[in-house]
């Protein structure tokens, strides 16, 4: 089985930040991981050698009864209680409706990261995302804002994710034309069974750029993880519907197959650790996002930075992958 501690760190493109090349996702904080739950999880990632952890404001308001901001009130509270904050990379988001609004104005900014820092119970955030383009709000004011939380020293580093090709380009040209802080770090959605959009036309902004990339959806909401099979039933999640609906298709059963064919390759690991891998050796990703819900599922996801895949693994999986669905 490969081994699970995670020795290396790689640079986060222009940050002057270090990471794991494995980020651990916060959308479960509050949602499918409790407070016991979560700090397990968390305990896990960095006792295995994980230091880049990734939320957002609105993380778990879908949830009844939630608000939103449950994931950064758990990060806040493990951070807090292990001393741990001067070795964790922390990034969280603006932009979704929360109880404070949504979008990218430079009011909502800056109430927005205030509500973050105090639930994180940090002064500084590493890494903000705009977590959705805003197209009432003008680039320039979004930028400006952003910069002006960087130059303040309550931001270290800006990303971007769910922006189309055409916004993210006019907020790079923003900020070079204004001498502006500029996203560094693209937070696309990029999987084994979703590549179209992220490789037609981000990634090539990206390579030009200079920007890195974390995708999240590493794993497709759990389908790339073994427990969805063609004539099997779907495990019981909350979810599984939902994911059933968007994968299962033939491109989906065709990327569990040579899955399957991949992992028969390399004994003790498992689909979960060779998606990570494949995902992990696609041009300007820095450290893909994944989720876990128990101190064990979060060892195995750290597995995958130790796995090689061979040339033939990579084929096997590109070829599956770029069926139609």
């Amino acid at each position: 089985m490969p081994q699970t501690k995670l020795e290396a760190r790689k640079a986060l493109g222009t940050t002057g930040l270090q990471v794991s090349p494995l980020c651990l996702g916060g959308n479960v904080f509050g949602w499918t991981a409790d407070e016991a739950t979560s700090f397990a999880v968390l305990d896990a990632f960095v006792d295995n050698g994980g230091n880049f952890i990734d939320t957002a404001d609105v993380y778990s308001s879908w949830v009844p009864g939630n608000r939103g901001g449950e994931s950064e009130t758990l990060i806040g509270k493990w951070l807090k209680s292990r001393g741990a904050r001067e070795r964790i990379v922390i990034a969280t988001k603006v932009g979704s409706q929360t109880e404070l609004g949504k979008g990218l104005s430079r009011e909502h900014i800056q109430r927005s990261v205030e509500a973050s820092l105090r639930r994180l119970q940090v002064d500084v955030i590493d890494l903000y995302y705009a977590h959705y383009e805003d197209l009432g709000t003008p680039v320039e004011e979004t930028m400006a804002a952003f910069d002006a939380l960087v130059r303040s020293g309550k931001v270290r580093a800006l990303g971007t994710s769910n922006h189309s090709p055409q916004r993210l380009t006019e907020s790079l040209e923003v900020s070079r034309r204004n001498n502006l802080a500029r996203y560094a770090v693209l937070q696309p959605h990029y999987n084994l069974v979703e590549r179209k959009d992220f490789e037609s036309s981000l990634r090539g902004i990206c390579e030009r750029e200079g920007l890195v990339v974390a995708p999240y959806f590493a794993l497709a909401s759990g389908f790339l993880t073994g427990k969805y099979r063609k004539d099997q039933p779907p495990p019981k999640s909350a979810r599984a519907e939902g994911v059933l609906k968007q994968y299962g298709n033939a491109r989906g059963w065709a990327v569990i197959d040579a899955l399957d064919a991949v992992t028969r390759r390399h004994p003790g690991a498992n689909f979960a650790q060779v998606a990570l891998a494949w995902l992990a050796a696609q041009p300007t990703i820095v450290a893909p996002i994944a989720s876990a819900t128990s101190a064990s599922q979060t060892q195995e996801l750290l597995g995958a930075f130790t796995l090689q895949l061979t040339e033939e693994d990579l084929r096997t999986l590109d070829v599956a992958s770029s069926r139609e669905a």
